[in-house]
């Protein structure tokens, strides 16, 4: 085992640990390309196997799809409709397994309300499909970690859902499933694969995979940040890039690809006070079905599934998704929602299977493993909730050309860090909080960010009191995070910060402006920033914002994706 924070020092000798593959006998037996939840999933089942391996992220951890998703580990019951049994049933076990082994500081059961508008024939019809449902996540081989269905006449429905319209539901039937904060979930699982000794680094991008004749052997990668290039050595290389499979596969082959399809979902978050319920809901539309999710003190509400082939780094979120969404959650509201109450939008790209139906709603969410050339396995496909049997059936996949027998997989049994004694701190959460002079509320928010590792953060604290403050504008964010974030998770920019190892970028109204400069002023130290630097994050930050919100209030995918690429990337910079 390693290292235990993924610290920019940390960063630099993993790099140098990936350089030095390239001498005689020292290469890695896998090299993992991308960083969201397969990827770095992946990285943590190879090395828990005990093989020497690496990952490289071109951008952030969790940057592309596995930042914006709905949030939501659950064994989808539209797969039930569809009588896709396998991958509910696998699905459900995964579910099992993430809240009350794998992860419990940071998967957390909720609750939905599955409204019936139709008297006497959909309640049996819908209560047999959930019935089912829960039965599968019982014999899943795990406890299902959550509690089971309750029909609920109109009357209990309104109690729980005072904001339903009288007329919207004949009554309801409540069940449960899990839920995730994505981004720091993948963060949090990059730094247990290093915890275990595997070498990550973000802001490395392939720009090359390296060859022997037909045979990939390693890939050459390029240090966003400095614009070095070197190469890594490996005997097997993982692809696990979600939707950009495409374009990492035509590096090396044009021979037996996979094909991927991207589809846009966009989400919506408003204050927890425009709607009063105590629990979710989930809403049927004519092209799919609509969540509205609690989050804290918030309400996400999505999705949309439309095509997409515009720049799959920034989607772009258009004001007819955002009416459409709104549109739809007004069918069933007394008060109404409207543009006003919006105070965060994101849009994230599912990786499809791409088949013979046009219809992105219709395609396959089942993932595929590949080996297209030796030396190089592709997995693609897949739900967030599954990542971690992907992972092990790549992994697999590359272990079996390997010289050497490879352990099998143990990820079922690891818990992610934070996840030991997670119980125990909670329990005396009210003792902790006397101990560092902090409101329990503090550290209720910080457990359920960071498990047992939520002390590290107190003692921050403990330091420095100024890091006690609130960050200006998000007040559930501490200063003491920022720190954090930049000294243990990997944050190299402000935007890593706002956006994914807090989620201000969504949650706020100015949606991280105000916040914006004082992160950089705290990052400055901890990365050697000048005066010059901490301006350009700030200038940067500020411009992606405004990108978005122009792009939000354009028509359609083209105008939209036009306008967010206003703002560049910060990693070209160099």
């Amino acid at each position: 085992m390693s290292a235990d924070a993924l610290s920019p020092e940390y960063r630099n000798e993993a790099m140098d640990r990936l350089r030095a593959t390239t001498k005689p006998g020292n290469e890695l037996d896998i090299l993992i390309v991308g960083g969201g939840v397969v990827g770095a999933g992946a990285a943590l089942d190879a090395v828990t196997r005990g093989l020497k391996v690496g990952m490289v992220e071109a951008r952030d951890w969790a940057s592309g799809t596995s930042s914006r998703s709905s949030k939501l580990i659950h064994g989808g019951l539209r797969y039930l409709e569809m009588l896709d049994f396998a991958l509910v049933q696998e699905a459900l076990k995964e579910r099992g397994l993430l809240l009350q082994r794998i992860a419990p500081h940071l998967v957390k059961p909720v609750a939905f309300l599955y409204p019936l508008t139709k008297r006497f024939i959909e309640r049996p019809y819908v209560g047999a499909g959930i019935f089912l449902y829960d039965t599968m996540g019982m014999t899943s081989g795990n406890s299902r970690g959550v509690p089971m269905q309750k029909h609920l006449t109109r009357k209990q429905t309104l109690r729980m859902a005072p904001s339903l319209k009288d007329d919207a539901m004949v009554g309801a039937i409540r069940y449960y499933d899990g839920q995730v904060d994505d981004a720091r979930y993948v963060a949090t699982m990059a730094r247990t694969a290093a915890h275990y000794g595997a070498a990550v680094a973000n802001r490395l991008a392939v720009v090359d995979f390296l060859r022997e004749g037909e045979r990939v052997v390693g890939a050459r990668v390029r240090d966003q940040e400095t614009g070095d290039e070197f190469d890594i050595a490996a005997s097997q290389v993982v692809n696990a890039t979600g939707v950009w499979t495409d374009e990492t596969q035509a590096m090396v082959t044009d021979r037996g690809q996979l094909k991927v399809r991207a589809s846009k979902g966009v989400h919506l978050v408003v204050p927890k006070d425009r709607i009063q319920s105590t629990v979710g809901m989930i809403l049927r539309t004519e092209k799919s079905v609509l969540f509205v999710i609690p989050w804290g003190r918030h309400w996400i509400i999505g999705t949309t599934d439309t095509d997409w082939n515009l720049d799959k780094a920034h989607p772009a979120a258009t004001s007819a998704d955002i009416d459409y969404i709104l549109e739809h959650v007004n069918l069933v509201l007394k008060t109404p929602l409207t543009r006003e109450d919006v105070e965060g939008v994101y849009a994230g790209l599912r990786p499809l299977l791409a088949g013979e139906n046009d219809s992105t709603a219709k395609l396959s969410r089942e993932h595929v493993v590949a080996h297209p050339v030796p030396g190089l396995v592709v997995v693609a496909g897949g739900k967030w909730t599954t990542y971690r049997v992907m992972a092990k059936d790549a992994v697999d996949e590359a272990a079996r050309a390997l010289d050497e027998k490879v352990p099998e997989s143990c990820t079922s049994t690891i818990p992610l860090l934070g996840a030991v004694g997670y119980k125990a701190a909670w329990n005396r959460r009210h003792r902790t909080a006397d101990e560092y002079g902090v409101h329990v509320a503090r550290v209720e928010h910080l457990l359920n960010r960071y498990g047992s590792m939520a002390y590290d953060v107190l003692d921050l604290i403990k330091s420095d009191q100024s890091l006690a403050e609130p960050l200006p504008g998000a007040d559930d964010y501490l200063r003491a995070e920022v720190v954090y974030a930049t000294t243990h998770e990997g944050a190299r920019h402000v935007e890593d910060v706002l956006a994914r190892r807090t989620r201000i970028s969504i949650e706020t109204w100015d949606r991280g402006v105000s916040a914006a400069p004082v992160a950089a002023e705290l990052m400055a130290p901890l990365l050697n920033w000048d005066p010059a630097r901490v301006e350009s994050e700030v200038a940067h930050y500020l411009a992606r914002v405004e990108a978005e919100r122009l792009s939000q209030e354009q028509p359609d995918d083209k105008s939209a994706d036009s306008a967010r690429l206003a703002a560049e990337d910060i990693t070209p910079r160099i």
